[in-house]
């Protein structure tokens, strides 16, 4: 589970302009045309992926990658995937986002409204043969470095919970820019599970980290998060299916852990 973030996770956008270095002195700012869109991408690799407080690969390194479309008038659109554990998910091997909406500005304050969907191809409840796919609508405000976002579930299951629609998640934090390329990064978040008996599976998770921006696109962070289950729902978690030599693991996904990665933006 994810917006990344979202897991909802902001978008880095990078602006592109068309210029003409041999004519640049015969046109104003004004007289340059911008490209209507814009396209970035980034690929990553992280000592294990982490959403929302939980462990999805269940402390085992992550690959991922991601697109994003920016269109000059506020729109954009894009699509984010990891690889996540069987452990965590049940026959699920795979995340992959796909997300589009709009964000503005007003003075400092900045909103945006987005639509988020995700996926999780193959991975379904054995028992109940619930689905991991899910739908967010996602608003959000931030004033200089602080933001809050509010994810609300679409979908009438949430994350291989049934009968979940309405879920919500509160994602409030701040991005601090402590000077030589290094931001400071925190974030706590609350999420309740709609539907009769699911607040069983309620949470809340914190995060304290450091982002360090490096030259040609590179990226670096560390960071410490943790989850809190409202129950014991959490404390030896299994998806209930053995392993090749018939062994069924357990953990605690919600536990603290220190995440490394690095990130190239292109």
């Amino acid at each position: 589970m994810t917006i990344s973030v979202l897991r909802l996770l902001p978008l880095a956008c990078l602006t592109l302009c068309a210029l003409q270095p041999a004519h640049a002195a015969e046109f104003s700012a004004a007289d340059i045309p911008q490209k209507a869109w814009t396209v970035s991408g980034n690929a990553g690799v992280a000592s294990q992926y982490v959403s929302r407080g939980f462990r999805q690969t269940w402390g085992k390194p992550a690959l991922q990658a991601g697109v994003d479309f920016v269109h000059r008038s506020g729109w954009s659109a894009g699509s984010w995937v990891s690889n996540v554990s069987d452990r965590y998910v049940e026959n699920g091997k795979l995340e992959w986002d796909l997300y589009g909406g709009y964000s503005g500005s007003l003075a400092q304050v900045g909103y945006s409204l987005t639509a988020l969907y995700y996926r999780y191809p193959g991975a379904v409840i054995g028992a109940t043969g619930t689905r991991y796919d899910y739908a967010e609508l996602s608003a959000g405000v931030s004033y200089k470095s602080l933001y809050a976002k509010y994810n609300y579930t679409l979908t009438r299951d949430f994350f291989g919970i049934a009968n979940a629609r309405g879920t919500g998640y509160f994602d409030g934090g701040a991005n601090i820019d402590l000077g030589h390329a290094t931001t400071l990064n925190l974030h706590a978040g609350e999420g309740r599970v709609a539907g009769a008996g699911n607040d069983y599976w309620n949470w809340r998770d914190v995060k304290v980290g450091l982002t360090r921006t490096l030259p040609g696109g590179f990226s670096v962070s560390a960071a410490y998060t943790r989850a809190f289950g409202a129950t014991h729902a959490y404390d030896r978690y299994s998806t209930g299916v053995p392993d090749a030599r018939g062994h069924i693991a357990y953990s605690n996904p919600a536990k603290g852990s220190v995440v490394l990665s690095l990130t190239r933006s292109f």
